[in-house]
């Protein structure tokens, strides 16, 4: 499995981006994360690509950015909407071969498979 992250970018406070995930369709659960300068990896957003279920939030994105999936183009998004500076980060998917249970979905350990990473720069 290979995934591909694109759509980062240069963007002003309030505004808006769509970062996409290709590659993402042979994984059960797909997410993204983000590093910001000098911090830890943090968990943004995950969904489970099969077996339904809903898509789970960090809660500093919970109403601003929306994670989905289309299944004929193996391709996930991540659509983020009302950009604060603090959303700046380089922001990365990541699929797990498996159905992740919300107890561990936002454990980075848990995904073995991790696109190269997309620069997201919230100016303010």
């Amino acid at each position: 499995v290979q995934l591909q992250a694109s759509g980062g970018g240069l963007v002003q406070a309030g505004g808006s981006l769509r970062l996409s995930c290709a590659g993402s369709g042979r994984t059960f659960t797909i997410g993204w994360f983000r590093r910001a300068p000098g911090k830890e990896r943090q968990f943004v957003a995950a969904i489970n690509w099969r077996g339904g279920g809903s898509p789970y939030y960090t809660d500093a994105v919970k109403g601003r950015f929306t994670i989905s999936r289309d299944n004929a183009k193996n391709t996930m998004y991540l659509q983020m909407m009302s950009l604060k500076p603090e959303d700046t980060a380089v922001y990365y998917c990541a699929g797990a071969d498996r159905l992740l249970w919300y107890t561990v979905i936002t454990d980075p350990l848990r995904y073995g498979y991790w696109g190269q990473g997309t620069q997201v720069t919230v100016s303010s």
